[in-house]
């Protein structure tokens, strides 16, 4: 029975998170289109989720696409349609790899800030500060946070997907020996708006997940330092796997036959 016990207590805690992430998710979606709205907070935000991680999305595509029309290139050398790679550089990068990888660095930066800001916030009691001046701290710590990620995000996987794409042109003409002229052409006649469209709509669902995660595990820490570390590790986790749970569904609705 101990047994037994255990699994419906878990299974229990189960329906409770899901159902606390729920009311949370409600009450973030409405004070980010209620007034009164902070823009300075908001414009604070932005820089801080874009201009900041920059640099790590950036990084990150050159190399996935450099490294992806390396393995693109071996994998259609063994039955001799090389001249694909373009192709599937650009269609992986714009589709999969720019949206989802991109999602993943910032996550893993920006979640993470998120949750030990406003969890550091939580248990030195600053947010019940914010309460007894009479400021939501939903408009006031969530809102901003949530509407600058889902708006930066889909900028910098574009800029990620083109980095992305540059690296896949760069190591096929530099070290695998293709036609400069033609590796572009092949990119530019393959490439469809719907291709980029998907991964920019991906992006901001992403960006969404990403600070919602950051800010529920941040607001409902407890337990002093400890509590805040626990926070930053969860959100991280929790947000990477809303990431690639969401990439699927999102791939199926938009692309199922």
């Amino acid at each position: 029975m101990n047994i037994f016990a255990i699994v419906g207590r878990s299974f229990l805690g189960f329906l409770a998170t899901i159902g606390n992430i729920a009311v949370f998710t409600g009450k973030a979606v409405f004070h980010t289109f209620a007034p009164p709205f902070y823009f300075r907070l908001l414009w604070r935000q932005i820089v801080s989720v874009g201009y900041y991680s920059l640099p790590v999305v950036g990084l990150t595509a050159l190399f996935t696409g450099a490294v992806l029309a390396r393995q693109i290139y071996i994998g259609t050398g063994r039955i001799g349609i090389e001249s694909a790679v373009p192709t599937i550089v650009v269609f992986g990068i714009t589709r999969e790899l720019g949206p989802v990888i991109a999602s993943l660095m910032v996550a893993g930066r920006v979640s993470a800030a998120m949750a030990a800001e406003i969890g550091t916030m939580r248990v030195s009691e600053q947010i019940d500060a914010l309460q007894t001046l009479a400021t939501n701290p939903f408009k006031y710590l969530i809102a901003p946070r949530i509407l600058a990620t889902a708006l930066v995000l889909p900028v910098l996987v574009f800029i990620g997907d083109v980095i992305g794409v540059m690296g896949g042109y760069f190591m096929s003409t530099e070290l695998l020996g293709f036609n400069s002229s033609a590796y572009l052409r092949n990119t530019i006649d393959f490439l469809e708006v719907a291709d980029v469209i998907s991964g920019l709509v991906k992006a901001a669902v992403f960006g969404f997940l990403i600070a919602l995660m950051g800010c529920y595990h941040g607001y409902r820490s407890d337990g002093g330092a400890q509590g805040v570390g626990r926070a930053t590790t969860n959100a991280v986790v929790s947000a990477s796997i809303l990431i690639l749970a969401a990439n699927y569904i999102i791939t199926e609705l938009l692309f199922a036959q």
